[in-house]
């Protein structure tokens, strides 16, 4: 099969005397890890402040949740609770971790016969995973897409939707309660969420909501609060999105089965500096842009083109302009997963950009029947972090049927000059 070419648009070969733009680099493949147990879809990823790794995943009728202590060479199952300590959710999964090392296991579940979601979960531990605390914070019918994050000053963040706008809630005691807030919006859908050095939290609303179930046209915006989500402004985004053609309508089947140019997650982040980042894919190219003044304004830059449609990106954030980013391109069996690392200046020269080669994952999808599997994404994003050692570390989905290997991929990369 041929994978689909990718090219770094934006390279330090742009640097320049008067551009501050790092030295070139690439990212190797430094680890690559196994894990067969449960089936982990749309895995997320965090490092704990101690050093231990966790990574979760969803395709089963419980939680499940995984931790290495020895930076993604081994791993096990970590015991989150019954059913009957309120562990519930079999659909979107996040991940997060407080400055007081307090980890937040965030659940979503799904009625796979309906298609719709139902409830929302939140599991907390305070001792590293040993112990959990599990609350129910929506049981709303469409219930869908939850995020949580944590300020600086342990302030935890959490959304989701369900078709009538995004909610938000917060604890402020290392989720032992929750307090419901004003919603962040009365339509739309909640794409992402991320939490700023002072506080400040962005929000990424989209037309599409409920599991797709809902489509409220023309509903784009960023979502931006500076006093702990009691109050939000709206801001234009950078760039262009093209989202199939409709209008305002609950929609059957669910839009993401029928969309071409897929698009759901459209992830943020911000740097130790205040700046915020949008990353997101138009048809065949990638694009970065940066805010300094809380989304008020952007500067953007194309980072790559692929001959073949690019979607699903995620991306986080360290220290001063330090990003990592994943999507994927092409289709069906031609299917295939990217990582890129980027430094981006503190002018506005374009970002250094190193990538590491395409690779596919180990996830296929039933076709009809009789029809052997296709590849697949198995799921909107895959997560990643940064390692203690200044490396990226991601799971990916390990979904063969055929040969009953179900779990995920652990891998590390690193630059190299």
């Amino acid at each position: 099969m041929t994978r689909p070419l990718l090219v770094a648009l934006v390279v330090a070969a742009c640097a320049t005397p008067e551009s501050n733009t790092p030295a070139p680099s690439a990212l190797v493949l430094a680890d690559s890890v196994e894990h067969l147990s449960n089936l982990a879809r749309e895995p997320m990823v965090v490092r704990h402040p101690g050093g231990a790794l966790f990574v979760t995943g969803y395709g089963d009728t419980l939680p499940h949740l995984w931790r290495s202590d020895d930076e993604g060479k081994q791993w096990r199952t970590v015991n989150v609770g019954s059913r009957a300590d309120g562990a519930i959710g079999n659909s979107d999964v996040d991940l997060a971790v407080g400055p007081d090392g307090t980890l937040y296991f965030m659940n979503m579940s799904f009625d796979r016969t309906r298609l719709v979601g139902t409830r929302i979960d939140m599991g907390v531990s305070r001792d590293t995973g040993a112990t959990w605390q599990w609350t129910q914070l929506s049981n709303s019918e469409f219930d869908d897409r939850p995020w949580v994050d944590v300020a600086p000053d342990g302030t935890v963040h959490t959304i989701w939707n369900d078709g009538a706008g995004v909610s938000h809630t917060t604890s402020a005691d290392s989720g032992r309660t929750w307090k419901e807030g004003a919603r962040v919006s009365t339509r739309g859908g909640s794409s992402h969420l991320a939490v700023g050095p002072d506080g400040e939290v962005a929000v990424r609303v989209v037309p599409l909501s409920a599991s797709g179930n809902r489509f409220d046209a023309g509903v784009e915006f960023l979502a931006i609060s500076t006093d702990r989500g009691a109050t939000w402004q709206q801001r234009e985004l950078p760039g262009q999105r093209a989202w199939f053609p409709m209008k305002d309508t609950t929609v059957t089947p669910p839009a993401w089965v029928t969309t071409e140019e897929q698009r759901w997650v459209e992830p943020l982040a911000w740097d130790a500096e205040g700046s915020l980042y949008s990353f997101w894919a138009s048809e065949r190219v990638l694009w970065l842009a940066r805010s300094r003044d809380q989304g008020a304004t952007w500067t953007s830059w194309q980072i790559a083109t692929s001959d073949a449609v690019a979607y699903f990106p995620y991306l986080i954030a360290r220290g001063r302009g330090e990003l990592a980013a994943s999507w994927f391109t092409g289709k069906g069996d031609s299917v295939s997963a990217h990582l890129a690392h980027l430094r981006v200046p503190t002018d506005s020269a374009p970002p250094a950009i190193a990538l590491a080669p395409p690779f596919q994952l180990e996830a296929f999808a039933a076709r009809e029947p009789g029809q052997p599997p296709v590849r697949d994404t198995a799921g909107e994003y895959f997560g990643l972090t940064f390692m203690g050692d200044g490396s990226i570390g991601l799971a990916t989905t390990i979904q063969n049927p055929v040969s009953k290997r179900l779990g995920f991929l652990w891998r590390r990369y690193r630059l190299s000059p």
